[in-house]
Protein backbone atom coordinates (compact mmCIF):
# COMPACT_ATOMS: atom_id res chain seq x y z
CA UNK A 1 0.00 0.00 0.00
CA UNK A 2 1.72 3.42 -1.28
CA UNK A 3 2.15 6.32 1.99
CA UNK A 4 -0.53 7.97 0.32
CA UNK A 5 -2.88 5.28 0.86
CA UNK A 6 -1.88 4.82 4.03
CA UNK A 7 -2.52 8.68 4.77
CA UNK A 8 -5.44 8.57 3.16
CA UNK A 9 -7.16 5.50 5.35
CA UNK A 10 -5.58 7.16 8.94
CA UNK A 11 -7.00 10.25 8.20
CA UNK A 12 -10.49 8.20 7.30
CA UNK A 13 -10.08 6.54 10.79
CA UNK A 14 -9.97 9.86 12.35
CA UNK A 15 -12.64 11.18 10.86
CA UNK A 16 -14.70 8.28 11.94
CA UNK A 17 -13.32 8.56 15.69
CA UNK A 18 -13.05 12.52 15.84
CA UNK A 19 -17.10 13.04 13.96
CA UNK A 20 -18.51 9.61 13.87
CA UNK A 21 -19.47 7.17 11.14
CA UNK A 22 -21.97 9.53 9.85
CA UNK A 23 -19.14 12.05 8.85
CA UNK A 24 -17.81 9.06 6.45
CA UNK A 25 -18.07 10.01 2.84
CA UNK A 26 -15.92 10.55 0.39
CA UNK A 27 -15.72 14.54 0.69
CA UNK A 28 -14.93 14.49 3.98
CA UNK A 29 -12.30 11.83 3.73
CA UNK A 30 -11.26 14.07 0.66
CA UNK A 31 -11.08 17.41 2.48
CA UNK A 32 -9.45 15.51 5.90
CA UNK A 33 -6.70 14.08 3.59
CA UNK A 34 -6.16 17.66 2.08
CA UNK A 35 -7.53 16.33 -1.24
CA UNK A 36 -9.95 17.30 -4.04
CA UNK A 37 -12.48 14.68 -4.37
CA UNK A 38 -11.27 13.53 -7.76
CA UNK A 39 -7.78 13.08 -6.30
CA UNK A 40 -9.32 10.69 -3.39
CA UNK A 41 -10.66 8.77 -6.05
CA UNK A 42 -7.97 8.26 -8.32
CA UNK A 43 -6.59 6.23 -5.23
CA UNK A 44 -10.27 4.84 -4.08
CA UNK A 45 -13.18 4.74 -6.85
CA UNK A 46 -16.25 4.51 -4.92
CA UNK A 47 -16.84 4.83 -1.24
CA UNK A 48 -17.27 0.93 -1.03
CA UNK A 49 -13.63 0.79 -2.01
CA UNK A 50 -12.46 3.11 0.43
CA UNK A 51 -14.92 1.42 3.49
CA UNK A 52 -13.08 -2.36 2.26
CA UNK A 53 -9.83 -1.18 2.08
CA UNK A 54 -10.52 1.11 5.77
CA UNK A 55 -11.95 -1.83 7.26
CA UNK A 56 -8.71 -4.19 6.31
CA UNK A 57 -6.58 -1.46 7.49
CA UNK A 58 -7.81 -0.43 10.92
CA UNK A 59 -8.37 -4.24 11.64
CA UNK A 60 -4.28 -4.93 10.25
CA UNK A 61 -3.57 -1.66 12.81
CA UNK A 62 -5.19 -3.66 16.04
CA UNK A 63 -4.01 -6.96 14.84
CA UNK A 64 -0.31 -5.57 13.95
CA UNK A 65 -0.67 -4.80 18.32
CA UNK A 66 -1.97 -7.61 18.99
CA UNK A 67 0.88 -9.26 17.67
CA UNK A 68 3.95 -7.03 19.25
CA UNK A 69 1.74 -7.81 22.24
CA UNK A 70 1.75 -11.29 22.12
CA UNK A 71 5.79 -11.43 21.05
CA UNK A 72 6.37 -9.74 24.38
CA UNK A 73 5.08 -12.44 26.08
CA UNK A 74 6.93 -15.51 27.21
CA UNK A 75 6.43 -18.24 24.57
CA UNK A 76 3.34 -20.18 25.63
CA UNK A 77 2.43 -17.71 28.15
CA UNK A 78 -1.52 -16.56 28.16
CA UNK A 79 -1.39 -13.68 30.57
CA UNK A 80 -4.34 -12.48 31.40
CA UNK A 81 -3.43 -9.78 33.60
CA UNK A 82 -0.94 -8.48 30.78
CA UNK A 83 -3.51 -8.08 28.16
CA UNK A 84 -6.31 -6.47 30.20
CA UNK A 85 -3.85 -3.69 30.47
CA UNK A 86 -2.55 -3.85 27.63
CA UNK A 87 -6.09 -3.33 25.71
CA UNK A 88 -7.41 -1.03 28.27
CA UNK A 89 -4.46 1.62 28.26
CA UNK A 90 -3.84 0.83 24.38
CA UNK A 91 -6.75 1.89 23.21
CA UNK A 92 -6.75 5.21 25.01
CA UNK A 93 -3.41 6.15 23.74
CA UNK A 94 -2.92 4.90 20.16
CA UNK A 95 -2.58 8.32 18.12
CA UNK A 96 -5.97 7.68 16.40
CA UNK A 97 -8.09 7.12 19.49
CA UNK A 98 -9.55 3.54 19.31
CA UNK A 99 -11.30 4.06 22.28
CA UNK A 100 -13.33 6.88 20.51
CA UNK A 101 -13.00 4.93 16.99
CA UNK A 102 -14.26 1.26 18.19
CA UNK A 103 -17.88 2.33 19.21
CA UNK A 104 -18.50 3.80 15.52
CA UNK A 105 -17.08 0.54 14.22
CA UNK A 106 -19.58 -1.04 15.89
CA UNK A 107 -22.03 1.14 14.33
CA UNK A 108 -20.77 0.94 10.99
CA UNK A 109 -20.90 -3.22 11.71
CA UNK A 110 -24.57 -3.57 11.93
CA UNK A 111 -24.89 -1.89 8.48
CA UNK A 112 -21.90 -2.19 6.97
CA UNK A 113 -21.06 -6.13 6.35
CA UNK A 114 -17.32 -5.73 5.25
CA UNK A 115 -17.10 -3.77 8.77
CA UNK A 116 -18.62 -7.22 10.22
CA UNK A 117 -16.77 -9.67 8.86
CA UNK A 118 -13.01 -7.56 9.71
CA UNK A 119 -14.21 -7.21 13.44
CA UNK A 120 -14.99 -10.54 13.72
CA UNK A 121 -12.14 -11.52 12.52
CA UNK A 122 -10.08 -9.55 15.23
CA UNK A 123 -12.32 -10.55 17.68
CA UNK A 124 -11.85 -14.27 16.96
CA UNK A 125 -8.01 -13.67 17.63
CA UNK A 126 -8.88 -11.90 21.07
CA UNK A 127 -11.53 -14.66 21.97
CA UNK A 128 -8.80 -17.45 21.28
CA UNK A 129 -6.39 -15.43 23.29
CA UNK A 130 -8.35 -15.25 25.91
CA UNK A 131 -10.07 -18.78 25.95
CA UNK A 132 -6.68 -20.17 25.41
CA UNK A 133 -5.56 -18.78 28.86
CA UNK A 134 -8.49 -19.56 30.84
CA UNK A 135 -7.90 -23.49 29.63
CA UNK A 136 -4.55 -23.32 30.79
CA UNK A 137 -6.20 -22.08 34.44
CA UNK A 138 -8.64 -24.57 34.27
CA UNK A 139 -11.83 -22.68 33.84
CA UNK A 140 -14.96 -25.23 33.40
CA UNK A 141 -16.74 -22.94 30.36
CA UNK A 142 -13.93 -21.08 29.32
CA UNK A 143 -15.16 -19.46 25.98
CA UNK A 144 -18.90 -18.33 27.92
CA UNK A 145 -16.15 -16.60 30.40
CA UNK A 146 -13.76 -15.24 27.45
CA UNK A 147 -16.81 -13.73 25.99
CA UNK A 148 -17.56 -12.39 29.51
CA UNK A 149 -14.28 -10.63 29.92
CA UNK A 150 -14.19 -9.50 25.94
CA UNK A 151 -17.44 -7.95 26.72
CA UNK A 152 -16.34 -6.16 30.67
CA UNK A 153 -12.96 -5.04 28.16
CA UNK A 154 -15.36 -3.60 25.05
CA UNK A 155 -17.86 -2.17 27.83
CA UNK A 156 -14.85 0.05 29.50
CA UNK A 157 -14.70 2.47 26.32
CA UNK A 158 -18.45 3.05 26.39
CA UNK A 159 -17.94 4.15 30.45
CA UNK A 160 -14.80 4.85 31.20
CA UNK A 161 -12.78 5.89 28.41
CA UNK A 162 -10.76 9.78 28.84
CA UNK A 163 -13.92 11.77 26.85
CA UNK A 164 -16.79 9.57 28.67
CA UNK A 165 -18.57 11.03 31.87
CA UNK A 166 -17.02 8.36 34.85
CA UNK A 167 -13.31 8.40 32.97
CA UNK A 168 -11.82 9.26 36.41
CA UNK A 169 -13.34 5.69 37.70
CA UNK A 170 -11.13 3.99 34.99
CA UNK A 171 -8.05 3.08 37.12
CA UNK A 172 -10.45 1.47 39.76
CA UNK A 173 -12.37 -0.47 37.19
CA UNK A 174 -9.29 -1.69 35.65
CA UNK A 175 -7.86 -3.09 38.85
CA UNK A 176 -11.72 -4.78 39.77
CA UNK A 177 -10.84 -6.52 36.23
CA UNK A 178 -7.36 -7.84 37.47
CA UNK A 179 -9.27 -8.77 41.39
CA UNK A 180 -11.83 -10.91 38.93
CA UNK A 181 -8.93 -12.81 37.29
CA UNK A 182 -7.68 -13.63 40.86
CA UNK A 183 -10.48 -14.68 42.86
CA UNK A 184 -12.59 -15.96 39.88
CA UNK A 185 -10.59 -17.96 38.17
CA UNK A 186 -7.40 -18.38 40.56
CA UNK A 187 -4.71 -16.48 37.84
CA UNK A 188 -2.28 -14.55 40.10
CA UNK A 189 -1.20 -10.91 38.67
CA UNK A 190 2.67 -11.07 37.66
CA UNK A 191 4.37 -11.87 41.06
CA UNK A 192 2.03 -12.89 43.03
Amino acid sequence: MSPRKQQILREASALIAREGYAAFTMRAVARASGLKLGALQYHYRTRDELLRSLSVFIVGEYRDGFAAFRAESAPGAHDLHALLDYMAVESTTTSWQAHRLFPQLWAMALVEPVMQEVLDELYAAYLDFIEGALREHGVEAPRAEALLLMSILEGLTLFVDPQRRWHTEAPATLAALHTLLEVRYGIPAEGG
